[in-house]
């Protein structure tokens, strides 16, 4: 599935990830591929995205190493929607 992450500066982050779990406003939840289309609010925490993911060096500082061969993105608050295997966050 295709993931795109977007700050008010830059989007920050695009590439085929295997799932993706964010901190939602009534607790973390997971995506994975074919999931049901989905719109939510995010709070602050970690967006924990696996696969063979691929950073922009300009980006790199932003993105932390987490367990399993992860990548983690820490956020005060944020929007995602997932429609047809493509997710967008825009976080803050």
């Amino acid at each position: 599935m295709f993931l795109e992450i977007v700050t008010p500066e830059a989007s920050i982050f695009q590439g085929d990830v295997e799932s993706v779990t964010v901190p939602g406003v009534n607790g973390e939840f997971q995506m994975l591929e074919n999931h049901a289309p989905i719109v939510s609010l995010l709070q602050e925490g970690k967006v924990e995205i696996k696969g063979n993911v691929s950073i922009d060096e300009a980006y790199q500082n932003k993105f932390s190493k987490g367990d399993n061969n992860s990548t983690l993105l820490s956020i005060n608050s944020g929007t995602i929607e997932l429609k047809d295997n493509k997710i967008i966050i825009l976080v803050d």
